[in-house]
């Protein structure tokens, strides 16, 4: 049987829900390292990583490598929350590379495949353990699909997708937004401390370090050491959502890790397989884990092969040519960011690490980052938009990229800026 070489069958059959294809309309075939390949042979430089879970490029070498070992010795597929070789492996891997060095004693869930899922659980979580139901979200923040973490996501149009009111969230401006800096630390310890506010203590408050979804704005380390100041002040748990920030993608693996706090609760996914493949999970200090057994469950938070690859991924960090080429592809991002900024005063660049936000709300609007978007991708490049408007570009490039490829890709953002 021959198979079709267009796209009319995703036309035909697949769910108008579709969108980055809409944006990218071409048929990928394969992909190495920081290259996307087409049907038709064109190549494609990614500086969108699927979303930030391809932090170490496609098809990366070494990872690779176990896991086609681990297929061709007919390990354990499925397991469930089983025991496994596998499984073994990773928590004792991943305590050794990233927690331990940390200073960070928590425990691990696996929760399913996806970041909502790790989101879900620990709200779940957070609410058992402290008998309170109410949530303190940020304006601006993305935490999934679901209907619980839809309800933390400050996004009024994924809102009202899931149907999803607000419930017991309370939200409070971000650090910093399109509106300007705000005192959101002092504005939520006056909440808490004044027995008229109209809100009740919650049981947790849940940020990203760095909100990617909302626009690519970093949290300064001195404002998330004084959120952590005033949860720990009030008696309320702190959850970090990592899912898209962690990994290395902004330098460090955490985050959060710069700023020199410990959350109770961290929610990892995307890249923590090291491979695209599906992985979630929350960790929290062991003191939380009041779960009796079952009462959180799913089919595929046992994915053998992710926890393979997750291992492999893992062994990076502790290669000194792996934190070399991070520096230094992170040093060439932030010089192209002080370009950018005498190239044009108008553009609002925020980032960390291996993530550029180049913001065009001053400076042309979201049509012309949709401009430059298109520009790119005619010009074999892969970048995202993101922010209130998609008036952001979010530039990230996989953390093992080489100079000359990073250096083309970058060339090609700043002709499309200019053009």
């Amino acid at each position: 049987m021959t198979l079709p070489q267009d796209t009319a069958v995703f036309e035909k059959l697949e769910s108008e829900v579709r969108m980055y294809c809409r944006t990218f309309p071409v048929v990928f075939e394969r992909a190495k390292g920081a290259e996307l390949f087409t049907e038709d042979g064109r190549a494609f430089l990614d500086f969108f990583c699927g979303a930030g879970s391809l932090n170490y490029g496609h098809n990366n070498d070494a990872i690779k490598g176990r896991l086609l070992d681990y297929l061709a010795s007919d390990g354990v597929m499925h397991g469930l929350d089983m025991h496994t070789v596998a499984k073994r492996d990773f928590l004792a891997r991943f305590n050794e590379v990233v927690l331990q060095p940390r200073g960070l004693d928590y425990k691990a869930q696996f929760t399913g495949p996806t970041g909502t899922d790790a989101v879900e659980a620990a709200l779940k979580l957070v609410r058992k353990a402290t008998g309170r139901t109410g949530l303190v979200a940020f304006t601006g923040g993305y935490h999934g699909m679901s209907r619980g973490s839809l309800a933390v996501t400050g996004g009024l149009r994924a809102r009202r997708a899931g149907g999803v009111g607000g419930g017991d969230v309370t939200f409070v401006p971000f650090e910093d937004g399109p509106l300007g800096p705000f005192d959101s630390v002092g504005y939520l310890e006056r909440l808490l401390a004044d027995p008229s506010s109209g809100t009740e203590r919650p049981a947790a408050v849940i940020v990203e370090p760095l909100q990617m979804e909302g626009g690519v704005y970093p949290a300064s380390r001195g404002w998330l050491r004084e959120l952590r100041a005033v949860t720990e002040k009030y008696g309320v748990l702190l959850v970090l959502d990592e899912i898209q920030s962690g990994c290395g993608r902004t330098g460090t693996f955490f985050c959060f890790e710069d700023a020199g706090i410990v959350p109770d609760v961290v929610t990892v996914s995307k890249s923590i397989s090291g491979y695209g493949l599906p992985l979630s999970l929350t960790l929290f200090r062991r003191e939380l884990d009041v779960w009796e057994p079952g009462e959180h469950t799913g089919t595929f938070r046992g994915n053998q092969l992710a926890f393979v690859a997750a291992t492999a991924a893992c062994e990076l960090w502790q290669q000194s040519g792996f934190h070399t080429g991070l520096a230094a592809a992170s040093e060439r991002l932030d010089r192209f960011r002080a370009e950018l900024a005498e190239l044009d005063p108008a553009l609002g660049l925020r980032g960390r690490g291996m993530v550029l936000g180049i913001d065009t709300g001053r400076s042309g609007g979201p049509e012309r980052a949709e401009r430059v978007q298109r520009y790119a991708f005619d010009h074999g490049l892969i970048v995202e938009r993101c922010g209130r408007y998609d008036e952001v570009l979010k530039v990230m490039p996989p953390l093992t990229i080489d100079a000359a490829r990073l250096d083309r890709g970058l060339a090609v953002l700043r002709d499309g800026l200019t053009a």
